[in-house]
């Protein structure tokens, strides 16, 4: 039996245009690469050359993990937009630091935002995580986050 478009029965994710999706992956072994302003900048340009699958309401990246609010605007999986995501982003960030290897983690964690849930509310703690983790005390002070609120 085919699975529905969109659907991965054995994860139970659904892929749905117009749905808005928080991320949450992290590196492998937790280790802070992000701290690099190299890395960091290059992990943004990935993420937002996605433009033409998702729209990017709001994301930080944090030294070891990363949290991405964004909708589907196409068929495209979520597996799929994330997989690219961490692989261009894998090669892009290896050749800048010279090495090879894993750098996420397996998987990732997805959040189906419901309707009735308020997105600017939602982005506004996503980019406040760098100040609840004590990493600065106002959020103008961190570089790598941006929303589509603020």
């Amino acid at each position: 039996m085919d699975k529905p478009h969109g659907c991965d029965l054995r994860k139970g994710r659904l892929s749905l245009i117009d749905q808005v999706y928080l991320i949450t992956t992290a590196t492998s072994n937790r280790r802070p690469i992000f701290t690099n302003l190299k890395c960091a900048r290059a992990l943004i340009r990935v993420m937002l050359g996605e433009s033409k699958n998702v729209e990017t309401l709001a994301f930080v990246v944090m030294p070891d993990h990363l949290h991405w609010m964004l909708q589907l605007t196409t068929e495209s999986s979520l597996d799929g937009i994330v997989q690219r995501m961490k692989s261009i982003s894998s090669h892009k960030i290896n050749k800048l630091l010279n090495r090879s290897g894993s750098i996420w983690q397996a998987g990732f964690h997805d959040h189906a935002l419901r309707r009735d849930e308020d997105l600017r509310q939602v982005a506004e703690y996503v980019i406040q995580n760098p100040v609840r983790a004590g990493l600065v005390k106002h959020i103008g002070e961190y570089p790598h986050w941006d929303s589509y609120w603020l």
